[in-house]
């Protein structure tokens, strides 16, 4: 083997190219099993976007059964989620272009069962067979003013046009759940200013001879209890995972009694961000199959709730989700460090692997990709926070003596959600070029608990800030970074911590924002229903903060601005409008500042082709050589930077 060439860090070729990431990062979506037969949803960017659904057959074949250019995506909610679901060998789905429910059954075209133009929206249904209809959230966007969110029925042959209202007069609806006889609905709810991971009421009503829900009962949640994924087992029992103890851990309604089913300080649920998001099962026995996040990592457990005992089961990954079980199998999407997202099949008796389809597997030796470390670093407040360190790793190379690498420092978005360390192609872009990454899981991330979670509670643009500073800190302090050449990136509400940390920190020297929030007070105007009081909680309610809004907005103090700045913004954007891209990028011109502006037409909140990403990533690789004063290998497109002299 041919001994490493020495060359600076920032400059090393790397087989990970900008194109290659891109045109690779198909992603996979939430799963289905209906029988012995597994369907799932693949995102495609090299297909402009296209979220197309997959099906692994019991003979093994796989098979693309949406054509094109159908695409099953929801926008309930805007970030959607729940976007297929399966009756037997029909597959049901929202198409994203017209949000409408359609009809998918073997040998057929698709065919829509709700009307067109209709204003209306759909997610995470679930089949009444007894019945022939689905159970849905719908989403009314046909009147003036805020959307309408419902619990509807649509009927399987599309008599019910737009559907029939089953529940309705709160602000949000999720998880419906019918019993195993049919003969109940259960539900999760919500009103503002919650979001569902602050405080959710879990429902159950009676079904009467039309369909329609008679009888209602309040079976756990409130102001200050957050509710996840409601589910019957198979004799009839409700279960639901609850933070009433401070953590997400699994509860059981059985006989008018309510209570937990196992403690532990591990999260079984998260964020529900999207529909459809599920961290436990059924199997055989009675037994619970569940993921929950411990120490850093997912891992899946065992449990036999009438005996008290929960196993571990040992897997070879740290990252889990969307588990779906079906008799003595588990199947579920896998990820890690070293190896690509896959989804996996595990027999609960044999505790036996197998990989059913596998994304982003690309023929490069693991000498190019970094592995991270997780790292607890001290805030300067005397807390504690989170990230994972990827150190530099290319096997063709190693700096000079002496020389530090570049540090870029990831801000995830939400700001409630989490980073994961599945190997992610975006990252060892950064790593295989000789450029080190700190992925920052702060103080109000998901995963370490409710009161973890609740401390960015009114310090939104401060906490998330101070601790990617700290962090990064942390790492210049132990000589694992140049601190002369750290920069801060971010996308949405890791755009705004990274907006944050530029104007009103001094610590970074320079910064990328991804579609970033700029003007907290107008996100809080112009917003989707979703999101339009999640910032009550986390900065104040308005008008009563006004004056904090302003200070916690990069926009009114640019002029405390110093340093390198590149936005990338969506102009299809609901969630965050180009506009608070735009305003920020005009102050910075006006006072002289090197900025680069790239806006995408087409493009929603979080870019979804490949062209568009592929893009991005070498604009923004160009622009820290640039201000960096390394040369990055590969031609590459050049980003015009205003304001940069040399």
């Amino acid at each position: 083997m041919a001994q490493p060439t020495i060359a600076p860090y920032g400059s090393w070729e790397s087989p990970l190219t900008a194109d290659l990431v891109a045109r690779s990062a198909i992603s996979l979506g939430e799963s289905a099993v209906s029988g012995d037969t597994l369907y799932w949803i693949e995102n495609r960017p090299a297909e402009g976007g296209r979220s197309t659904i997959m099906r692994l057959s019991p003979g093994g074949e796989i098979d693309e059964i949406l054509p094109a250019p159908y695409s099953a995506r929801s926008r309930v909610h805007e970030y959607g989620g729940g976007a297929f679901w399966v009756g037997g060998e029909t597959v049901y789905f929202v198409n994203f272009p017209d949000q409408q429910i359609y009809r998918l059954r073997p040998g057929y075209e698709p065919e829509a069962l709700t009307p067109a133009g209709s204003g209306m929206r759909y997610a995470e249904g679930i089949i009444d067979r007894g019945r022939q209809r689905i159970i849905c959230v719908r989403e009314d966007h046909s009147g003036d003013g805020e959307a309408v969110n419902t619990l509807v029925s649509v009927a399987l042959d599309g008599s019910d046009g737009a559907g029939r209202v089953l529940v309705s007069g709160n602000d949000f609806y999720a998880s419906a759940a019918l019993s195993p006889d049919g003969a109940q609905l259960a539900w999760l709810t919500w009103n503002h200013p919650n979001m569902p991971w602050d405080g959710t009421e879990l429902w159950i009503g009676s079904l009467n001879g039309k369909g329609d829900v008679a009888e209602r009962t309040l079976v756990a949640g409130g102001e200050a209890e957050s509710i996840f994924q409601p589910a019957w087992s198979p004799d009839g029992e409700l279960h639901f995972v609850s933070d009433h103890s401070g953590w997400w851990n699994l509860f059981r309604h059985r006989d008018g009694w309510t209570g937990p089913l196992y403690q532990r300080e591990a999260e079984f649920g998260v964020p529900q961000w999207v529909f459809g998001l599920t961290t436990y099962g059924f199997a055989s026995g009675g037994r619970i199959v569940t993921l929950y996040f411990e120490r850093g990592r997912w891992q899946l457990g065992l449990l036999e709730p009438d005996q008290g005992l929960f196993t571990p089961m040992l897997m070879p990954y740290t990252e889990l989700s969307g588990i779906q079980v079906a008799g003595d199998f588990a199947v579920m999407r896998a990820g890690s460090p070293a190896e690509p997202s896959a989804i996996v099949r595990v027999n609960l008796r044999t505790q036996q692997i197998e990989t059913l389809r596998e994304v982003g597997r690309l023929d490069i030796p693991a000498g190019y990709f970094s592995i991270p470390e997780a790292i607890e670093f001290p805030t300067r407040d005397g807390g504690t926070a989170h990230a994972y360190y990827y150190p530099p790793q290319n096997q063709d190379y190693r700096a000079p003596a002496g020389e530090l690498p570049p540090l870029l420092v990831n801000s995830h978005g939400g700001p409630t959600s989490r980073t994961g360390t599945s190997l992610e192609l975006g990252i060892q872009f950064w790593t295989s070029r000789g450029i080190a990454v700190l992925d920052v899981n702060y103080r109000g991330s998901t995963g370490y608990g409710r009161e973890y979670r609740e401390k960015l509670k009114g310090n939104w643009g401060v906490l998330d800030v101070t601790d990617c500073i700290d962090g990064a800190s942390y790492l210049v302090r132990r000589r694992r970074a140049d601190g002369d050449r750290v920069a801060i990136r971010g996308g949405s509400a890791g755009g705004y911590t990274t907006l944050c940390a530029l104007t009103f920190h001094d610590f970074f020297r320079a910064g990328a924002s991804y579609y970033g929030v700029s003007d907290v007070g107008a996100l809080a105007r112009d917003t989707h229903k979703f999101e339009s009081r999640y910032l009550d909680p986390l900065v104040g309610r308005v008008p009563d903060q006004e004056a904090r809004y302003v200070e916690r907005s990069p926009i009114y103090f640019t002029e405390q601005l110093a340093c390198p700045v590149i936005f990338f913004q969506g102009l299809e954007d609901r969630v965050v409008p180009p506009n608070q891209a735009e305003l920020m990028v005009d102050a910075l011109r006006e006072r002289g500042l090197p900025v680069a502006y790239l806006a995408f037409e087409g493009e929603y909140h979080g870019f979804r082709r490949a062209e568009t990403n592929r893009r991005a990533r070498e604009a923004e690789l160009g622009f820290y050589g640039r201000i960096f004063g390394f040369k990055p290998a590969g031609e590459m497109e050049p980003v015009p930077i205003e304001n940069l002299e040399g």
